[in-house]
């Protein structure tokens, strides 16, 4: 990718935020967007004399403010060759018959409604210029359960379908579509799901080396960088130092 424009969202922090300097090395025009508007406004000083950057304050959560937000992407942005669908989020790890009905609403609005609204503005112009690529950040989670993962690994697994059968829809266009699904990784994933508890967080990673947000960053620009022809479909990535467990087993005593 060079002298493209590209739009991440998610892109206060982790991987968004890692996606946006690694594309920026190669003078690429990026619309860096997220809720909060502090950390797009330093991510924007950060990149300046590199390349162009558009902060762009948004909830990908609401329907009319994303397609207001594409609608009035200005001359030079509003041509989007990559968008790289990263804002989403876990909240709690309780099992289904505690967890709040409340994160379950944020992470289905997030990870599923806010993915698809972006995807459904962005896509008809990809596919009259006949070029782009859309990358969603899918999660391990989506494939293998775990205690706890219950609606934040349904939607995961909603990425991965949805992306599938984007590229079905789109098969005859040259614009590409391309899930990535990492494994546990050290950003501020924990702190969100755990809503601040540093202890938690801290807990998930202690004595194993998680992958890192520039770990994904890397992998996105590689998938990125395939000959136009190459798409890359799925691609799952785990630190050395994560693997699956056993199926469970519960046993009585007879």
């Amino acid at each position: 990718m060079r002298g493209k424009t590209i739009l991440i969202t998610g892109a206060s922090s982790g991987f968004g935020a890692a996606a946006a300097r690694i594309f920026a090395e190669e003078g690429n025009r990026l619309v860096v967007a997220a809720r909060r508007l502090e950390p797009l406004l330093a991510l924007q000083q950060e990149l300046a004399d590199r390349v162009q950057v558009l902060p762009l304050v948004l909830d990908v959560r609401e329907r009319t403010a994303v397609e207001a937000a594409v609608a009035s992407l200005p001359a030079g942005f509003s041509e989007i060759d990559l968008l790289v669908n990263n804002a989403g989020l876990a909240l709690g790890l309780e099992p289904a018959q505690q967890a709040s009905l409340d994160d379950w609403d944020t992470m289905v609005d997030t990870n599923i409604k806010g993915l698809t609204y972006m995807t459904r503005c962005l896509l008809p112009g990809m596919v009259a210029r006949n070029r782009g690529h859309i990358i969603n950040i899918g999660s391990t989670a989506g494939a293998w359960p775990y205690a706890g993962g219950n609606v934040y690994g349904g939607t995961k697994a909603f990425v991965e379908q949805f992306s599938r059968n984007l590229r079905t829809d789109l098969l005859g266009t040259m614009v590409r579509v391309t899930c990535i699904a990492p494994g546990m990784a050290e950003t501020e994933f924990s702190q969100i799901r755990f809503k601040g508890d540093q202890q938690k967080a801290g807990r998930v990673y202690e004595g194993c080396q998680p992958l890192t947000a520039e770990d994904v960053a890397g992998i996105i620009k590689w998938v990125s960088d395939q000959p136009t022809h190459v798409n890359v479909n799925h691609l799952e990535v785990m630190s050395i130092h994560q693997a699956w467990g056993p199926l469970a087993v519960h046993r009585t005593n007879p």
